[in-house]
């Protein structure tokens, strides 16, 4: 079964009975952290349960140390899951608003837990599941507690200071999730520091989508990446963004465009820049 499978509206609707379906709104708006919970409160797809980005999906934030979503302790999220009713065997849909960014973090977070089948995300999100005219409701599920039991792989993770030492490799492939004004400093509305991680190449994530906010073809997302990649393997790839989020995005695109879930510096710049030591570019290099 593929790591990174899409489900559309219908498909999910008509998978809505299904005994073993767990289904999770992942709505977030950085510059709205409740943003999230009031909008799952005032309606949602009937059976879904709430993931907040802040308090289930990462960490505390350490100031100084950390980025501004790091991961969450496994053993915390293993019980958010179970508490959401999360058992081995369980499909999981997981949906946004549309673009996919947040629901692509639990996405990843399940992958990096092991779970790494039966996992889904709604192509087009809320958005796509409105336009199609398909239910909403305000009821909250209490689902029986399930039996998740997951481990962390830290194959999926690079440090900082593991990063640090590869930027001069010239086969590494660092890719910035973020939007290309941010990536070349000309502007930073969120982090105090701007500009991007020596050697990474701008990968915006709103490109892995067509103009309707679904998800390109798997042979565009291909040939994305391909461009990206060059000549190098794609075992030397790394992804990373503003806070370890938008990053999931691109490492869900990748695998939906054929290739091997790439590892994440889950820390990403908002990390990067709290040492002052780290270097920092400007501009398209």
């Amino acid at each position: 079964m593929p790591l990174a499978q899409l489900l559309n509206p219908a498909q999910l609707h008509a998978r809505q009975a299904q005994p073993n379906l767990v289904l999770l709104d992942c709505r977030f708006a950085l510059d709205d952290p409740a943003y999230g919970r009031r909008s799952y409160a005032e309606a949602h797809i009937p059976g879904a349960q709430f993931a907040d980005l802040e308090t289930d999906l990462s960490g505390s934030v350490q100031k100084g140390q950390t980025g501004r979503h790091p991961l969450p302790e496994p053993t915390q999220l293993i019980e958010r899951l179970r508490a959401w009713g999360v058992n081995n065997d369980s499909d999981i849909v997981l949906y946004d608003d549309g673009p996919g960014a947040f629901a692509a973090r639990a996405w990843w977070l399940l992958a990096w837990l092991g779970k790494r089948d039966g996992v889904w995300l709604l192509d087009g999100g809320l958005k796509a599941w409105r336009a199609a005219d398909l239910p909403l409701n305000s009821t909250t599920a209490t689902p029986a507690a399930g039996n998740f039991s997951g481990q962390a792989d830290p194959q999926l993770l690079l440090t900082a200071a593991q990063l640090q030492q590869r930027l001069n490799d010239p086969q590494l492939c660092l890719l910035d999730a973020r939007a290309l004004p941010r990536f070349r400093g000309e502007v930073e509305p969120i982090d105090p520091v701007a500009g991007h991680i020596p050697g990474a190449h701008c990968a915006v994530f709103t490109d892995n989508l067509d103009a309707n906010g679904r998800f390109l073809p798997a042979a565009q997302l291909q040939q994305r990446f391909a461009t990206l990649l060059g000549n190098r393997p794609s075992s030397d790839l790394v992804a990373y963004c503003g806070s370890g989020v938008t990053a999931c995005h691109n490492l869900f695109a990748l695998c939906l465009g054929g290739y091997p879930l790439a590892p994440l510096y889950a820390g990403s710049w908002s990390e990067w820049i709290t040492d002052p030591q780290r270097p920092v570019a400007l501009g398209d290099q």
